[in-house]
């Protein structure tokens, strides 16, 4: 049975969406969206998130084509840069970042980020929207998951079977400086009361060859897909009781040598039957698949294309009214498109384009390229890279209850301290939770015993973070020692 959402009841968590420049859009009434400003200037990555009225509580974006490897920032409601939301992993890609709830706390939220142009992996920081008096504060920052690997710019997510928890996906990219240039890793995290787990890692489908691929779920979030930039298009179960991928089926594969179709993005119809995919190159183009179909790859329908602008293509999405988004970069003549020049204004950058009837196939689906007007904002390529924050229960699985499934709540009792050295900026990013008292002394010494660092300062319990800038500091191993509430904890870190 499919499960489609309704118009009016959909989406409340998922009902506010900021990307490209400043440019937003609020589905609280599907039918009727409206249009509003934020501070995201970003041609990618960007996420939000609403409270159960629609509210929009907070989001984030990376700062395109700075360069840096902690390029992320993130705003509270009121469109101000949140409480210690600066230099959050993240370097200007599209699908980087993943806002979750914290199961356990429904004031605490996770953010997530990989590393796609540098090799940190996985990252999380943490969000409490009790700091600031309820405009939030950030309490962890940049957090290591994963270390010293490249990921497909794929980050997603889907809700537990449960409806309460949430399942982390990510695909690991073998940077092609050195043998093996691909893989067919997937990375599964569980995000429950208990906190983060990892699960093993699954080798499924085909290998991949780079770090430019699109991973989304249907709306039932019982199928993902996953396509590349060089042609792969791949579809798989998942179980979300589990986190199991398995049954690939490979509907286009990967040609490494050839020439290659660069895919860009992909989305599914509300039934999760047609399959929607976008190519970003001189020409680009919109395609549909049917995946009921026996033979997948003999649907292929070319339903769009465009030569001006070149590698316009950007990001397909699901709204809440069950129509398709598709946002494109305007790219002129001298190739110049971030950011926009002060007086690049057009109908190019200044609307999104919308397939109305998803649900139907073919033409029939009417796609109307640059038709919906977001009210004098801009767009590049992104748009945000939300789950579905509101997908119900897996009725009738055998994870559709909580009662049994030895998952209670359990609030981390052991204090942690956490530090993370980044080379490019020459800062040690330090994080401790589960602490107690209002005054923490802050310490570091080099293995000789000297003191480098030293500082007494208030915090508000159980976290503390530091971001300690170390460009006077010689190469070598560091100790920090970090006291609260009568609670000393230490950690070793090397500054290369």
């Amino acid at each position: 049975m499919v499960c489609l959402p309704s118009l009016h009841g959909f989406a409340q968590r998922s009902a506010n969406w900021c990307f490209g420049d400043s440019a937003g859009i609020d589905f609280t009434v599907a039918t009727s969206p409206v249009i509003f400003t934020n501070s995201v200037v970003s041609r990618g990555t960007a996420v939000s998130i609403s409270d159960y009225n629609g509210e929009l509580q907070f989001y984030s974006f990376t700062v395109s084509g700075s360069g840096q490897v902690y390029s992320g920032k993130l705003f509270n409601k009121n469109d101000v840069e949140m409480l210690n939301g600066d230099s959050l992993a993240g370097t200007g890609w599209y699908h980087e970042m993943v806002i979750l709830p914290d199961p356990a706390d429904d004031s605490l939220f996770y953010l997530f980020s990989i590393g796609v142009s540098f090799p940190y992996g996985l990252k999380y920081s943490k969000i409490d929207l009790r700091g600031d008096n309820g405009l939030g504060e950030v309490v962890q920052k940049n957090v290591s998951l994963l270390d010293s690997i490249y990921m497909v710019d794929g980050l997603t997510a889907v809700k537990h079977g449960n409806g309460r928890d949430w399942w982390l996906v990510a695909r690991k990219w073998d940077y092609f400086a050195g043998l093996p240039w691909e893989n067919n890793e997937w990375y599964i995290y569980l995000i429950s009361t208990n906190g983060i787990s990892a699960l093993p890692i699954q080798n499924v489908g085909s290998m991949n060859s780079t770090n430019n691929g699109s991973l989304y779920f249907d709306p039932t979030g019982n199928k993902m897909v996953f396509i590349n930039g060089i042609s792969l298009i791949e579809l798989y179960d998942f179980n979300r009781c589990t986190g199991e991928v398995t049954n690939p089926v490979t509907v286009e594969q990967q040609d490494l040598f050839g020439v290659y179709s660069n895919y860009w993005t992909c989305q599914f119809s509300p039934s999760g039957r047609f399959l929607y995919i976008g190519s970003n190159s001189d020409t680009s183009k919109l395609y549909q698949f049917d995946t009921w179909a026996p033979a997948i790859d003999s649907t292929k329908t070319l339903l769009w294309q465009t030569s001006f602008p070149k590698f316009t293509m950007g990001d397909l999405k699901l709204a809440p009214d069950n129509k398709i988004y598709l946002s494109m970069c305007y790219v002129d003549t001298f190739g110049t498109y971030f950011p926009y020049l002060p007086t690049m204004y057009n109908s190019y950058n200044m609307n999104l384009s919308v397939i109305n009837s998803p649900d139907s196939a073919g033409l029939a689906c009417d796609f109307q390229p640059w038709s919906f007007y977001l009210g004098g904002k801009r767009t590049y390529w992104g748009l945000p890279n939300n789950p579905d924050y509101d997908l119900p229960v897996l009725a009738g699985s055998p994870c559709d209850t909580l009662v049994g499934i030895g998952d209670v709540p359990v609030q981390e009792q052991q204090p942690n301290l956490y530090v993370y050295y980044s080379l490019q900026w020459q800062t040690a990013f330090i994080n401790a939770n589960q602490l107690k008292g209002t005054s923490v002394k802050l310490q570091m010494f080099d293995l000789m015993g000297k003191l480098v660092f030293e500082e007494t300062t208030k915090f508000n319990p159980p976290y503390y973070t530091k971001n300690l800038n170390l460009t006077s500091l010689a190469k070598g191993m560091y100790v920090v020692t970090l006291e609260a509430g009568g609670q000393r904890l230490v950690k070793k870190f090397v500054v290369e």
